[in-house]
């Protein structure tokens, strides 16, 4: 809880496209607060705190804490959506969603991996393929995992890293559970892979063209 990011909040008394580009201009970035058993809200963020939390990916599915002004009140939310400038790629708007420690959510949580440096098929010169940097699970809102981490210190070129070999923390689920994905490959290096290639290709035998005469050819003196 004391890692949560921590939100300047107001309430928003003016909605619409002409409320939200006054509260733009005022240094605050609209959004909408709903869930629990309250009704949705329209509040404002503080615009510079908003762009910290986008610039380092902790808006979106991470827990944070907004106090709402005048009110003495913390709240826990997770942000849901966010809409972004299509030229700027600047937060304009935002979704936050209400949630305590019984609220359960359905998140994507990065992967990372580990000992890549003692990794014998990274030492080797292989390839670490990412197949997928996030992961969608099942968690409580108040203990979403920061990452999912898989461990390379015995992986070889070749190997393939699967959902199974990864720990999953106390209380979180995978919403894949009909098949063990992959995560990741160590793949060969391109050195090795076209060597591979050139040995298993066959010889191809030279054909010899003869060329013989023609008809008229045989008739010249």
């Amino acid at each position: 809880m004391s890692d949560a990011f921590k939100f300047d909040c107001e309430l928003r008394k003016r909605a619409g496209t002409g409320g939200s580009r006054a509260v733009r201009r005022d240094g605050w970035v609209p959004a909408v607060l709903y869930g629990g058993d309250k009704e949705p809200v329209n509040i404002k963020l503080r615009y510079n705190q908003v762009l910290k939390a986008y610039q380092t990916n902790r808006l979106i599915d991470v827990l944070s804490i907004i106090n709402v002004k005048d009110t003495n009140e913390e709240q826990q939310v997770i942000g849901r959506d966010i809409q972004v400038d299509p030229v700027k790629d600047l937060p304009m708007h935002v979704d936050l969603m209400r949630v305590d420690a019984k609220t359960r959510v359905t998140v994507n949580v990065p992967m990372h991996f580990l000992n890549q440096e003692t990794c014998p098929g990274l030492k080797a010169g292989g390839v670490l393929n990412i197949v997928r940097h996030e992961v969608e699970v099942i968690a409580s809102a108040t203990a979403i995992p920061e990452a999912l981490e898989a461990d390379l210190s015995s992986s070889e070129v070749g190997d393939t890293i699967h959902i199974s070999a990864v720990t999953l923390p106390k209380g979180v689920e995978l919403t894949i559970t009909d098949r063990d994905f992959t995560v990741a490959t160590i793949a060969a290096p391109s050195a090795m892979r076209s060597s591979e290639s050139e040995e298993g290709e066959e010889e191809t035998p030279e054909t010899e063209v003869i060329n013989e005469k023609s008809d008229d050819d045989e008739g010249e003196e």
